[in-house]
């Protein structure tokens, strides 16, 4: 599979696979290892999906060398401090079975514990504190966010030493986030898409439908590579064999920018969430 080259130097597989909503035990171990077979080498968890050790153990069981895999989990809103960030990665590679992470995410800048006097911006500069001193050791090879907006981006660079990799937030057809997307590549942080289907709506949506049969392939394909013509990250999720296999086709898929337009156009209801309002 292709990749994207962050700006630590490493790279990263231009599609993963979600594993958000993907319950413990059997279905995220079958999902997991389904997606193994099927080709992915990028998964992506976090602590909150509180599916680690289903994947991790469909890991251990596939027999792919480390090496070859990606591997990605996130820092829960309850880790506010230093230690926290520390113990919550430790717990996070016990639950995995795996030695160190390939890319380790804050996963909300601005937890509702946190947002009188703007206490977020202290927090999150000791959790990535503790991220970059953990990255030195080896235990993660790539840090980044997610859902950060420039402004909880601003606070972080202000003492931030190491520029965050990657700022997965909620992208997709009709959910562009203009202002984000143009800082972060400013930055040279990489954008990876959470949500790449949107909320299921994008499925019947008269565009997609037409578009997906011009270029005879699924609506969920052409979604895909709609992400990748856009230089984001798709993430993906499913737990039907035949669709996980089905997604990574999207990489051989060249959509034109006047496609690309319109599908960054479609009207949907529902947007990106507003990290600031969450009532997490």
């Amino acid at each position: 599979m292709k990749s994207y080259k962050l700006n630590d130097g490493r790279h990263i597989p231009v599609l993963g696979f979600g594993t958000w909503k993907a319950k413990d035990g059997e279905e995220a171990y079958q999902a997991v290892k389904a997606a193994l077979e099927a080709g992915y080498r990028h998964i992506d968890t976090a602590a909150i999906y509180q599916n680690e050790e289903s994947v991790g153990k469909a890991i251990k069981d596939s027999g792919i060398p480390r090496e070859e895999l990606f591997v990605t989990t996130k820092l829960w809103n309850n880790r506010h401090t230093y230690e926290d960030a520390v113990n919550g990665l430790e717990e996070s590679l016990h639950k995995l079975g795996l030695e160190y992470i390939d890319l380790y995410l804050i996963h909300w800048p601005n937890p509702v514990t946190h947002r009188e006097n703007e206490a977020w911006k202290a927090r999150n500069r000791e959790v990535w504190r503790a991220m970059e001193d953990m990255q030195a050791e080896g235990k993660i090879r790539s840090i980044g966010v997610s859902n950060f907006l420039p402004h909880h981006l601003d606070a972080l660079l202000e003492s931030a030493k190491v520029l965050p990799a990657v700022n997965q937030i909620r992208l997709a057809p009709g959910v562009y986030q203009e202002e984000v997307v143009r800082y972060c590549r400013d930055k040279g942080i990489l954008l990876e898409a959470w949500g790449p289907f949107g909320q299921g709506e994008l499925f019947q949506n008269e565009t997609v439908l037409t578009l997906a049969k011009q270029y005879d392939v699924t609506p969920a394909q052409l979604l895909l590579a709609w992400s990748l013509a856009e230089g984001f990250l798709p993430l993906p999720k499913s737990v039907t064999p035949e669709r996980i296999a089905s997604n990574l086709q999207c990489t051989a898929i060249a959509l034109s920018p006047e496609d690309c337009e319109l599908l960054r156009k479609i009207p949907v209801e529902a947007g990106a969430p507003n990290p600031d309002t969450k009532d997490f």
